[in-house]
């Protein structure tokens, strides 16, 4: 991954922190609804994904690419679990996820002022066909999103062979009311 992380001008390029594969974007949230969240996802059981890299794509806001990221496959499978996701969100108190979901791994934001368009095309080019070996993914997270950094998740599963969220740790680490943040449910594979 680290050989695709160049060649655009002024982008951001995520470090090992903060690569992950968001399952539901939940927002910025007060501390008891990010616990009933906490809570919610604690009874989501499903089979650890085995996932591949797949390509490259962007994300664009009014005609500029905001976002560079990594296709991930097999979609179904991500598909499902985000759906298990959402239904615990919902459960939660949060409202569904209405945008469609698309598996994918950021790998850089680009802030709209950085005029680097002429760099995004050729970069995705030259990036098209990146391929991987297939992987597993046993980790569901609460992860949050400080002023463009990730936060140390909150009760990494501890069972490499299910997703399920793992006791309670002697530190929480559920977004603080004080803090500014976006809270995201995510996958990530430890090394």
């Amino acid at each position: 991954m680290l050989d695709i992380m160049e060649g655009v001008p002024a982008a951001r390029w995520q470090d090992d922190k903060q690569l992950h594969i968001t399952l539901r974007f939940i927002g910025a949230v007060e501390r008891p609804i990010a616990e009933d969240v906490a809570v919610a996802l604690s009874h989501v059981v499903a089979p650890a994904p085995v996932v591949a890299l797949a390509g490259v794509g962007r994300f664009e806001k009014r005609g500029r690419t905001d976002t560079l990221w990594v296709g991930v496959t097999p979609h179904d499978a991500l598909a499902s679990l985000h759906r298990k996701v959402d239904q615990a969100c919902v459960r939660a108190g949060l409202e569904p996820e209405r945008r469609a979901y698309l598996p994918h791994l950021t790998v850089a934001r680009l802030a709209r002022s950085a005029g680097v368009g002429f760099a995004v095309d050729p970069w995705l080019a030259v990036h098209a066909g990146l391929a991987s070996a297939p992987f597993p993914l046993p980790h569901l997270v609460l992860y949050q999103a400080i002023s463009g950094a990730m936060a140390r998740p909150t009760n990494p599963s501890r069972d490499g062979r299910s997703i399920r969220r793992g006791e309670p740790e002697p530190r929480r680490r559920v977004r603080k009311k004080d803090q500014q943040g976006e809270t995201i449910c995510g996958l990530r594979h430890w090394h």
